[in-house]
This record gives structure tokens, sequence and C-alpha cells, in this order.
């Protein structure tokens, strides 16, 4: 991260992370996993959801539906009259901490669209595919190594499918086809879903305040729910309710919504396209990473990061090549000036090398020194200590009562027994023509 706090992070309700988070990340939003919030209701409010089977129902709207801090707060209220949870400690104290877990609170703070830390967790299953409880700790280098080829293989086998193809575009709007140019393939995906639905939403001007233009825009032949879209000065930069740019870094369908009505759906605002999202995101040149004294620097100038300069300059090369004939001629004329003066180069290399074995020495190669440092690490790192894990044993862990109920198990249609079915169980023929045979063989 080059010394630079994540913006945001997400956790579990772990008070010790908590108090940790505060001390070396002051300036960081410290959200809570939502999954691991709504997981602990039907424990601590069992009483509330077997007499109210309609709680549930309002507490999910209450918490995934209401817009605005001002609706969760009115909700909220009410589901606390209306099921008689005023004095319910628990309830009390996860209120307190609302601004960490309820989505009201925390769209306008950018978070990639996480709620939760499913991404973590995926990670983590990623990983256990190349990595085990049992792998040494030298190993694990050489399986990590693995796993982020393969990663990487897969995001360039994207790449590919994104530049080599073209998107199946569903109205025929300008600023979807530019769309297709400049997002990713998935991040168009979410981009022209939201443009597709804002054609189910209608917009109306409530107010107008000095320089800024105030809408309320709702789904047609419906009254509710009303988002509300301002439109500053010069109606290019607008916000809306539903704070999905500032959640996502994707226009929502209520600012497409507005912006149709004032016919800017012509071309796509550059300040409202977020670099991480676009095809061009790896192209900008990233800072190196500064090394701490002390430890080695490897892999800096080895042949595999040379291409990956040399390929991140040859894609604007390539794409303005790409443009006339003129250019592509010129650009072709170059490539193949270039290719005889590398293979004249090459040719010198040889000879060098050549010079260098006659006299006893050997040259530097980059392979050489990663894999003699890798061995040198397999060599003197040692595996930690074993020490206990923070946190209830799992023996101990209470399950969720569906968890915990037991699967009943098939049983032989013929002699009631457990075990096998009756397709396992041996044939009449075998057992013997006789009534007698058939008795005695159940009997054992």
């Amino acid at each position: 991260m080059l010394g630079r706090a994540p913006s945001t992070i997400i956790t579990d309700d772990d008070k010790a992370m908590a108090k940790a988070i505060i001390d070396v990340l002051p300036n960081t939003t410290h959200r809570l996993c939502l999954w691991h919030i709504l997981q602990k209701f039907p424990k601590h409010l069992a009483h509330v959801n077997n007499k109210f089977p309609n709680f549930q129902r309002d507490f999910r709207h209450c918490i995934h539906e209401t817009i605005t801090t001002v609706e969760f707060e009115e909700e909220w209220a009410s589901i606390l009259v209306k099921y008689d949870l005023g004095e319910n400690d628990w309830q009390q104290n996860l209120y307190i901490r609302r601004e960490k877990w309820v989505p009201a609170y925390l769209r306008s703070t950018f978070c990639v669209g996480m709620s939760t830390t499913q991404r973590s967790e995926s990670m983590n299953k990623f990983f256990k595919d190349y990595v085990r409880s049992s792998t040494m700790v030298s190993d694990s280098v050489h399986q990590y190594e693995a796993a982020i080829d393969a990663r990487y293989f897969k995001e360039k086998e994207k790449d590919v499918r994104a530049k080599s193809t073209r998107a199946i575009l569903k109205k025929p709007l300008k600023i979807e086809e530019e769309a297709t140019l400049i997002y990713t393939r998935k991040s168009f995906i979410i981009f022209q879903d939201e443009l597709f639905d804002s054609l189910r939403y209608t917009s109306r001007k409530l107010l107008k305040e000095g320089e800024s233009k105030k809408y309320g825009v709702t789904p047609y032949g419906k009254d509710t729910p009303v988002y509300h879209v301002t439109l500053e000065s010069g109606e290019d930069v607008a916000t809306c309710t539903c704070h999905k740019w500032e959640f996502i870094g994707i226009l929502c369908k209520h600012i497409l919504c507005v912006f149709s009505k004032k016919g800017k759906l012509d071309r796509l605002p550059h300040h409202y396209v977020l670099e991480r999202w676009t095809i061009n995101a790896k192209s900008r040149p990233i800072a190196d990473i500064p090394i701490p004294k002390g430890q080695v620097q490897v892999g800096l100038d080895e042949p595999m990061m040379r291409k990956s300069k040399s390929m991140i300059q040859f894609y604007d090369i390539v794409e303005l090549g790409s443009q006339s004939q003129e250019k592509h001629n010129h650009l072709t004329h170059a490539l193949q000036k270039v290719h005889k003066e590398l293979l004249a180069l090459e040719d010198h290399v040889e000879t060098q090398e050549t010079h260098y074995s006659e006299r006893g020495e050997t040259c530097n190669d980059d392979q050489i020194l990663r894999s003699q440092v890798v061995s040198n690490f397999s060599q003197t790192v040692q595996d930690l200590p074993w020490v206990p894990t923070k946190g209830r044993p799992k023996s101990l862990t209470s399950k969720n009562p569906k968890e915990t109920q037991t699967i009943k198990k098939r049983c032989c249609s013929i002699c009631k027994n457990e075990g096998h079915a009756k397709n396992n169980y041996p044939s009449v023929r075998d057992l013997g023509p006789t009534t007698d045979n058939i008795s005695q063989q159940l009997d054992s």
C-alpha cells in the first residue's frame, strides 16, 4: 500500500480488532460485517421470532430498504414499540454502534459495494486449494507463487476477451457504446443494468435553490420510493440519496434518469468514471515500492518485469497505430527496424557470455538469483510455534438449532435395520427357496 492506510476496513464484531484499528488506523472507516450481525439476531431475539412471525420481515426491511438515516431511525423506533424491545440490552448496544453496520449510514463511504467480509472469505477458500494447515512454511512460498500465477492467468484471459470481443448493447445510446470502450466487461454490465433500469423511472423537478436543482425520481406509475437527485452548478455534478456512486463508483439509475431528461445521455461524464473500473486501469505506471534496509531486492529487473513494462507501453503504441493505414505502416517499419537492432544486440550479448565462460566466470542471471533467494528462504525460515487460537474452542461453540438437528438414517424396508437399504439386501434367491431360510436370515 506504499504507506497508505485503507479508506475502509470491514471486520466481524471483535472488540480487540476494533480497539487496534482505532489506534493504528485512526483515519480509516471501520465497518462491521453485516452478515455476522444478522446471524446473531435469531440467537439473541429468539423469543421475538417465535412470538411474532412478521418480526424478521419488518427488521430486514428496516435494515436493507431504508434509504436515508431519517427513514432508518423512524422504522427502528416503530419496531421497538411494536415488538416491545425497548428494554433489550443487546438491541440497545447494537443501536449505539449503528454507524458501523447500518447501510443507510455507510452508503456515502466508498467500499466497492461490499458490506460483508465475503471477499476475504472467498480469498481464504481460493488459497486453501494450494496451502493447507499441514503445509510447511518453506513450501507455502512456492504454493503462493502457483496461486498467484493461476490468478493472473484468469485475469489475462478476461483482458483478452474484453479487447477481442464486443459487448451486446441493449439500447441505441451513445453513452452505452462509449461505456463499452471505457469499462471492463464486468463493470460495463453493472453500468448497463443501471442505464437500462433508468428508463423505468421518471423524474420531476421539486425545487431550485440558487444554482442547484433538486429532482424527485420514482418508478413509473408509483409514488414511492422517492429518490432525490440534486444537480449542482453546471448540471454535470449530481448527488443521489441512494449514494451508489459514492459507495460503488458507478452512476446510479436515478442520476441517469435525470441526465436523460436533461438530454445528457449522449456522452459519459469523465469525472464519473472511476479509473479502477476501466480497461486501461493497469496501464498507469506505478511508483517503485520502497524496500526497507536489510531486505533483498528480488525480481525488479527480471525478464517478466521488463516484459510487463514493455507491454504497458505497447498498448498505447498499438492503439495509435491502428487508427489509420498510414500510422499502421509507420509502426510496422519502425518495429522491423527495432527487431533487427535487437537481434544485433543479442549476438553481441552471446559473444560476451562466451568470453565470460572462457575466462571461467559466470554472469548473473535473474532466474538464478531468484531461485537462490527462494532456496535460502526455505532453509532459514522455520515453522512458527503453535499457539492456541483466540476464542471459544469449536467443541464448545454454540451452534444454530438447525445445525444440531439429527439426520434420519435410512432403514431397510425388509429387516428394519440401519446401515443398508432394500436394494442392498440379499435377494430371496440367495437366501434359499424356503420360507424358513428367509426367516432365519432375517432373525440373524
